[in-house]
């Protein structure tokens, strides 16, 4: 199974013991545990963004980010500390857009609480897609998604590497219809992998992997509901300097 989530990718399947080992009263991964794992996620992401909120300093958005992608790193080569990682790297990215968010809001209010509805909005669409079937995961979908999303990757790390040679990409990145029209892309791009780590949820609670994978997938629901609402954010931000 594949996704262009690096945290929900099939390797994730590598390497763990077969279910027959886990024992008669081991605790196994589900669905609904998952989801419980993820509103935990969620609140606290919530409850520590609110604390940036109210002081976004240089050092909640730097060090939140940079902490965040170290315990994403960790959580994603050391899938059994899920359940004390994902936690972290909650907290963690929360002071970031806590402070992200904030500025926004300083330049353009409202623009926080338009981006929270539609990151909800495209959450709760996405998810009936999914369970309705209207959108089926084949390998071909697969491979498109991981594809569209790994080109992406590939033009924001040349925007940051040019940036330290004070080169910047032209268009993408403005408030022109080319800008609005990419950011668009992406937001597309973003929501769609959020059926992938449907799919991904799903896959795994029919395997029955062990109960620490409930906090991992968690954990990469959490990484790709972060990337949408940041690029909402950046799409609104273009529409409303325009």
């Amino acid at each position: 199974m594949r996704t262009s989530n690096p945290a929900l990718s099939d390797k994730v399947f590598q390497n763990l013991p077969a279910p027959a080992s886990y024992g008669q009263n081991a605790d196994v991964m589900t669905i609904n545990g998952t989801v419980n794992k993820s509103l935990m996620l969620l609140a606290l992401l919530v409850l520590s963004a609110a604390f940036s909120w109210s002081m976004p300093v240089p050092l909640f958005l730097i060090g939140g980010a940079i902490g965040g992608f170290v315990v994403a790193m960790v959580t994603i080569f050391k899938k059994e500390w899920a359940p004390y990682t994902a936690p972290l790297y909650a907290l963690l990215e929360g002071l970031c857009l806590g402070a992200i968010s904030a500025l926004f809001e300083a330049e353009m209010a409202g623009i926080v609480f338009q981006a929270i509805l539609l990151t909800l909005g495209v959450f709760a669409t996405m998810l009936f897609v999914y369970k309705s079937g209207y959108i089926q995961v084949t390998d071909n979908f697969r491979m498109g998604l991981v594809a569209a999303t790994g080109g992406i990757a590939l033009i924001y790390l040349a925007t940051i590497v040019l940036g330290f040679f004070g080169i910047h990409i032209p268009y993408i990145h403005e408030s022109g219809l080319i800008g609005i029209g990419f950011s668009l892309f992406v937001v597309v791009i973003a929501a769609l992998n959020l059926v992938l780590d449907f799919d991904f949820i799903e896959q795994g609670a029919s395997r029955n992997l062990p109960g620490y994978m409930e906090w991992y997938a968690s954990f990469g629901l959490l990484v790709t509901l972060v990337w949408l609402y940041l690029e909402i954010l950046r799409l609104l931000a273009k529409l409303n300097r325009r």
